[in-house]
């Protein structure tokens, strides 16, 4: 092969990469040495429709695929046989490929859809404190303009932190009244006596958050105990 240089003059090298003088270049076809691994190449693509481009190197590209995977005495002696493997490699190296595109594009997808739930996270100390300060004050205990004037701020604020989250899918867990859900839900302590059936939340100590579906903080609640046990949700009754 050759090399052409920003003089224009074409320099010739052997398979080795080692430079060679010109009169050691065939001078005709004839005089050329065949490659088994170009030859399997040609049969691999004509067996199993690979690499169908039209470039003029795609021969090249596939005989050196092949003579890193296959030994040359075998491509020589046994070609039927060295086809049959290179057609395995061949397959295991495409599903390889395949299988790194996808974990790629998952993790791509994971990235875009959870890469800011840590900082999320950390938000969330943020919406509890505003929480904890407007349930620390109720509305109609607040004497004058000024103090009802901060409540409205602080309610304001509140509600501006909670409609971020909601854009970047991040939901809020308030499952008062719910049924108890070991997914979403932390029961921290049992209440007897609620009058209510027994696995049903009657108190929220702190709410829960879900991005998108998957969760990123579980609600602490106060579950109750006793009585009859809360009706399954619609639909999984197995015997419908």
């Amino acid at each position: 092969w050759v090399v052409l240089d920003n003089r224009g003059l074409m320099h010739p090298f052997d398979a080795q990469g080692k430079r060679q003088p010109y009169r050691d270049i065939p001078s005709s076809i004839d005089e050329l040495i065949d490659d088994p691994f170009r030859s399997l190449a040609g049969e691999l693509r004509q067996a199993g429709g690979y690499a169908k481009d039209t470039t003029p190197f795609s021969e090249f590209q596939w005989a050196d695929f092949l003579r890193r995977r296959i030994k040359k005495k075998q491509a020589e002696a046994e070609p039927k046989a060295a086809l049959a493997e290179a057609q395995d490699k061949l397959l295991r190296a495409l599903a390889e490929t395949e299988n790194v595109r996808r974990r790629a594009q998952r993790e791509r997808a994971d990235a875009e859809k959870y890469g800011f739930a840590k900082f999320a996270g950390d938000l969330l100390s943020v919406a509890d404190n505003l929480r904890r300060a407007l349930d620390s004050l109720p509305e109609a205990e607040a004497k004058d303009d000024r103090t009802r004037s901060l409540l409205e701020g602080v309610a304001a604020t509140e509600r501006e932190l909670l409609a971020a989250f909601e854009r970047h899918n991040l939901k809020r867990i308030d499952p008062k009244g719910e049924r108890f859900d070991h997914n979403f839900h932390q029961a921290v302590f049992e209440v007897e006596n609620t009058g209510r059936p027994a696995g049903t939340i009657v108190e929220v100590l702190q709410p829960g958050y879900v991005v998108h579906d998957r969760l990123l903080r579980p609600a602490m609640v106060g579950v109750a105990k006793g009585g009859a046990p809360a009706a399954e949700p619609e639909g999984t009754d197995d015997g419908a």
